[in-house]
């Protein structure tokens, strides 16, 4: 493979890591135990999204008091236990084993120091080193997931961890759950003029434009969801060959549970006619109109931690400047 241009992406924020994630130790009772216990474990704290930060690094600390692992995730059906449950994360290259903790609320540990502060991951995880992202990513993952499934999906069952937290195992009818991924594909649609085509979203605020994207539903492939999504939220037709569809990588997106699939797609028919529900404008960009944009406010553009970034400076040619990107105030991707 000699063309740079078909190189998978190698610089997505989240999709970075640097820990083993020690999937053979999950159900090794005796070994969460002896990690639990280890002065040297780490933990992560994590809620809602959010995780302690101190300064541009997560704010990990040693064990907590009143950790507990094999539990019903649900204080409201037991309103005395205060023990907060954890999630084995993985180990690293010094073989310092990483838990995170699952808070209930925003109130930070009084063993923390005030420097201490909760921070959502769209906003800092760019700022974070590999091995901090990645615990980050993994630990809001997995406590999107626990808040959302305290109950049996099949019978509404009680439900308790198991597998170092990475399972959950009905109290009624024994059947164990897993966490989900939901996968999407979001795609950089480009002409034969090499154009980009940029979408709005009618939620976003008038100057936001992204690639576009959408779920990959039950029985598609990855690709036959890019033509679809392409589709009907602009009306672009993506051409029907092999090569019209170049992958560029993934990265997981857990607000709440999605893994983004990366593509540039390339037109048969440019012709617009947006959703009007989804996409409310959409139009084709020049390396030059895009720039010229961007530099007048007209458009703003996906942050650095997102995938749709990545795609769009890709196809640029170079990294566009930070302050093209649009405020991290409400939800992207």
């Amino acid at each position: 493979m000699s063309d740079p241009q078909w190189w998978l992406l190698d610089d997505l924020v989240l999709a970075r890591s640097a820990v083993d994630r020690a999937a053979e130790r999950r159900g090794d009772e005796a070994w969460v135990g002896r990690a639990l216990a280890d002065p040297a474990t780490r933990f992560v704290h994590v809620q809602h999204g959010s995780a302690l930060l101190e300064g541009n690094a997560l704010a990990v600390t040693g064990p907590p008091d009143g950790v507990a692992f094999d539990r019903a995730l649900d204080p409201a059906l037991d309103p005395a236990l205060d023990h907060a449950p954890v999630t084995l994360l993985g180990i690293d290259a010094d073989g310092i084993v990483y838990f995170c903790v699952h808070h209930e609320s925003a109130d930070i540990p009084q063993a923390h120091s005030p420097g201490v502060r909760w921070a959502d991951l769209r906003a800092a995880g760019s700022d974070l080193g590999a091995l901090d992202a990645g615990l980050m990513v993994t630990a809001v993952a997995l406590d999107n997931w626990s808040r959302t499934h305290r109950h049996c999906p099949r019978c509404g069952g009680q439900v308790s961890w198991r597998e170092a937290g990475w399972s959950r195992r009905c109290d009624v009818d024994e059947v164990s759950h897993f966490p989900r991924t939901d996968p999407a594909v979001i795609v950089l649609v480009r002409d034969e003029q090499d154009r980009a085509l940029l979408g709005r979203q009618g939620r976003w605020e008038p100057t936001w434009y992204s690639t576009l994207a959408g779920f990959v539903e039950a029985g598609e492939s990855a690709e036959a969801a890019v033509r679809r999504e392409v589709a009907e939220e602009s009306g672009v037709r993506i051409g029907d060959a092999a090569r019209d569809i170049q992958y560029l990588g993934s990265q997981p997106w857990p607000f709440p549970a999605s893994l983004m699939l990366g593509y540039h797609a390339f037109a048969e028919d440019p012709k617009i006619d947006v959703d009007g529900e989804e996409i409310v404008h959409a139009r084709w960009f020049s390396r030059s109109e895009l720039a010229a944009a961007c530099e007048s406010g007209e458009i703003s553009l996906p942050p650095q931690v997102s995938i749709a970034r990545k795609l769009i400076e890709r196809w640029f040619g170079e990294p566009l400047p930070g302050e093209w990107s649009r405020a991290l105030t409400r939800p992207t991707r």
